[in-house]
């Protein structure tokens, strides 16, 4: 039976080129959250569904993971790929998320190809809600997905920031 007790998450705060990055870990060094400071209330709103009742605390994440975070940022566009994250969400979700870290940094996908990759060609809206329902950005990497004409398309952080993203993992964008 589980621990009636909330969970105890720590967020952390990391500096990057295209803003303050928020980032939080559970007691086992996985990550639950990441996002950008100036959509805190989107990522606080999506813990809430993953990690319901958890509490958050200021704190240092495990120096391994802010460390990752913190190559990427300074070019190494591989960095995050092991890193472990743990999230909530149906299954259908966890496919499509799945899915988009498969994509290799400097590529991009529409949201009709990832849904192919997913088995389900025909649930290209579905796939575009779990993808906006992500909520460990950057390493489950939501930003790699464009419209089915090339284009730059909704993203969370804003579109500029999904353009430097791209361009930052050598994409070409439309």
């Amino acid at each position: 039976m589980r621990n009636a007790q909330p969970e105890s998450l720590t967020l952390d705060r990391v500096a990057s080129p295209v803003g303050e990055v928020l980032l939080v870990t559970d007691d086992e060094g996985a990550v639950r959250a990441l996002d950008f400071a100036d959509h805190e209330a989107r990522m606080n709103r999506l813990l809430e569904r993953h990690a319901p009742g958890a509490s958050l605390t200021a704190g240092a994440a495990p120096g391994p993971v802010r460390a990752a975070v913190e190559r990427y940022f300074a070019g190494d566009i591989g960095a995050l790929d092991g890193l472990t994250v743990k999230t909530g969400g149906t299954d259908f979700q966890r496919s499509v998320w799945k899915a988009l870290r498969s994509i290799p940094a400097g590529e991009t996908r529409s949201y009709g190809q990832l849904a192919a990759a997913i088995g389900s060609p025909k649930a290209v809206r579905a796939v575009g809600l779990a993808n906006g329902r992500n909520p460990v950005g950057l390493i489950v990497p939501c930003h790699r997905v464009i419209g089915a004409n090339g284009t730059l398309t909704g993203y969370a952080g804003g579109l500029e920031r999904k353009r430097w993203l791209l361009q930052h993992e050598g994409a070409s964008v439309a």
